[in-house]
């Protein structure tokens, strides 16, 4: 049996901007102008070129453009946190697909850099190499003082507050985590809650350092014990653990602000091994509206952050600033509080 042969196909040649002058009846340098948008061209020109490149399928050769405007068209969004919580966290997800959702209307092409502490260096080295025009820092830890370094020479804008002892030089998007905080707490001071207990998030990321900040305010305001206070880093499982230590004191709990919803549901696990619930027991409020609020036993009232609207904002706010606009240093963005049955 003799083997099948697969046919050989032939492939038209890509159109070239000489071509497109040929069919245009223009010059190679007047199709060139009407490609860049000169403004320095005939509207007679214009319509016949663009009737020449819907004729022919032209597409511009994006490195002759890349060579001619000296940019690589393309930004980074870097992650500096490993694999796991990368994927595990739907807030990247959102964010990403903020940024896209802005890029996809631009020239620009996203590259995304998973970064964990072991390829830092090599990440920066990457971004300062002429890569990229700017680049986006999601998920900044204090310890990450290179990130904000790097705004010195490239254009970069911050998704959160950088925590940073030289300060930051970079734009930064955000929402004002601490009222947030402060607000859903006291939600549970008025439904009666009096011995409040918060899972807080790392001390080295701004969103952690404010959202405890936010709850002490609570506290106070109350006139309530402030000490009942455990970290996690934002997963189920540093939840978990909190809500072990806090019950390990033995000490009176009947509300608990957790700084993300990950760490909620890891607290709910806990709890329920105790043979608590809540609300019944005690109220518990959180921060991000995702399906870990949405899908807890109970539902979980929270704090909803438009996460999707910041990913826009922060590529809009970059490219502005490649393009050398004056861009504001803080873009502060709207929370609102989703009550559901948790309190």
């Amino acid at each position: 049996m003799s083997a099948e042969v697969t046919p050989s196909r032939e492939f038209s040649p890509q159109p070239t901007l000489e071509m497109v002058a040929e069919v245009a009846g223009v010059s190679r340098s007047t199709v060139s102008r009407v490609v860049n948008a000169s403004p320095n061209v005939t509207a007679e020109a214009i319509a016949a070129v663009t009737a020449a490149i819907d004729k022919l399928g032209y597409v511009p050769n994006r490195a002759a453009r890349i060579l001619a405007s000296r940019r690589t068209l393309s930004i980074a969004l870097v992650i500096p946190e490993n694999t796991a919580k990368f994927f595990a966290d739907p807030y990247f997800a959102k964010v990403i697909q903020g940024v896209a959702m802005h890029l996809s209307s631009t020239e620009y092409t996203l590259s995304l850099l998973i970064a964990p502490e072991n390829a830092a260096e090599k990440t920066r080295r990457y971004l300062q190499s002429g890569n990229v025009d700017g680049a986006i820092i999601l998920s900044h830890h204090s310890d990450d003082r290179s990130y904000v370094l790097l705004a010195k020479s490239i254009p970069v804008v911050f998704g959160g507050r950088p925590v940073s002892p030289e300060g930051t030089v970079a734009s930064y998007v955000d929402v004002d985590n601490a009222q947030a905080a402060r607000e859903v707490t006291a939600q549970l001071v008025s439904n009666g809650r009096r011995h409040l207990a918060t899972i807080a998030g790392p001390l080295n990321m701004s969103a952690g350092i404010d959202r405890l900040q936010g709850w002490r305010e609570a506290v106070s305001d109350a006139g309530l014990d402030g000490s009942l206070i455990e970290h996690g880093d934002f997963t189920p499982a540093s939840g978990a653990a909190a809500m072990r230590r806090l019950l390990e004191r033995r000490v009176p709990i009947d509300g608990v602000f957790a700084a993300s919803a990950q760490m909620a549901s890891g607290a709910l696990t806990v709890l329920r091994e105790h043979g608590l619930e809540v609300p019944r027991d005690l109220g518990m409020v959180t921060f991000d509206d995702d399906y870990f609020a949405a899908s807890s036993v109970p539902p979980l009232t929270t704090v909803a952050q438009p996460t999707v609207e910041v990913g826009i904002r922060m590529a809009s706010v970059l490219l502005r600033s490649i393009d050398g606009e004056q861009v504001p240093a803080v873009t502060m963005m709207p929370t609102r509080i989703v009550e559901r049955e948790s309190e």
